[in-house]
């Protein structure tokens, strides 16, 4: 028997196992889409931008931040998104802590993801350090039909430095699909930190939401994810998923996450930060585009992985311990969401 046949069979049969393992292929009448979200942790660029808090990371501030960590930390993300599509790279992937678009223009158009002919979707927000929520798409599979970014009215009205929420309008396989992209304030500081600016962007979500769902007669396929800065059982969440709703219902897939596992370790315990919450239109298997609980992963090859300095166990290989530089990709594993089209 030749080589090449033998490599042929071996490939198929690892296919075959991979199919065994992983439920692949669920059904042969469906393909699929992935949808991303990683929070990169602090991609900045080495330049000064006079309009943001970057200082520290220009090759004369602290973290002695330069074009060479720079670019590991390109390669690095590229491998990671490359790796969470398995065979091609997912449709949407959705990010946080991005300073700027050029950093999103080395990741794209400076990596082998050109060849997949991703698009941008990019604004900066008020927040003071210039870190901003963003996302990128490859159009022949998810075409943008709309997006614009919000803040809770009293933000906007006073001005307050915080980072936007985006949404967007995708068509998937003919569908429509609502994402929202959040990058909650942070709870450094204490649980209480930032509870009373979550809260009222939870509201304004919901709102959004609701307000969707009523134009189309309950039947909108709405994907809120990101970095919420908050549990799956925090009343932020409640807010947006909570039983005392009227309006469209919405379940919080993270929630079926497996016990001890999460996307951020904290003084060694795993935490589900980065959320994924969808409408349960979603959810119904006989509709054209669906998805199920166990179709949300969290993304945790070993390479995205190492021990932890400090406490017992695996903690995501990020690129900074406090201010002393890892060489890591983050300090969040990405969560990826798959969506199965008939």
């Amino acid at each position: 028997m030749s080589k090449g046949i033998v490599r042929k069979i071996t490939g198929t049969l690892s296919l075959l196992l991979l199919s065994l393992i992983e439920g692949y292929p669920r059904d042969s009448t469906c393909s699929s889409v992935r949808i991303m979200f990683y929070n990169v942790e602090n991609l900045f660029d080495i330049y000064d931008d006079s309009t943001k808090d970057d200082d520290e990371f220009l090759p004369g501030g602290m973290r002695r931040w330069n074009y060479s960590r720079y670019s590991r930390k390109i390669s690095s993300l590229y491998k990671a998104i490359y790796a969470a599509g398995e065979w091609s790279p997912p449709a949407i992937v959705a990010f946080c802590e991005i300073e700027n678009r050029g950093v999103l223009e080395d990741l794209v158009y400076g990596t082998n993801l050109s060849k997949y002919s991703y698009k941008i979707v990019h604004q900066d927000s008020p927040d003071p350090r210039g870190i901003d929520v963003c996302l990128i798409y490859r159009k022949e599979v998810a075409d943008i039909v709309t997006y614009r970014y919000l803040l809770p009215g009293d933000t906007a009205e006073n001005q307050v430095a915080t980072r936007s929420v985006l949404y967007s309008k995708f068509l998937v396989s003919g569908d429509t699909i609502h994402l929202f992209v959040n990058h909650w304030p942070s709870r450094r500081g204490g649980v209480l930190a930032g509870e009373t600016r979550r809260i009222q962007i939870a509201q304004m979500i919901r709102h959004m939401a609701d307000s969707i769902a009523s134009s189309l007669n309950s039947e909108a396929r709405i994907i809120i994810l990101g970095d919420f800065n908050a549990t799956p059982d925090d009343q932020e969440i409640n807010l947006i998923t909570g039983k005392y709703n009227s309006g469209i219902s919405m379940v919080n897939l993270s929630e079926s996450l497996p016990k001890g596992t999460g996307t951020y370790r904290y003084r060694g315990t795993w935490e589900i930060i980065d959320q994924v919450i969808v409408s349960d239109v979603l959810l119904k298997t006989l509709s054209r585009i669906y998805t199920k609980p166990e179709h949300l992963t969290t993304f945790s090859p070993d390479f995205l992985l190492r021990k932890d300095p400090v406490y017992p166990g695996l903690s995501p290989f990020s690129t900074w311990l406090g201010y002393r530089y890892n060489g890591g990709y983050s300090d969040h594993l990405p969560v990826v969401l798959e969506l199965l089209v008939r």
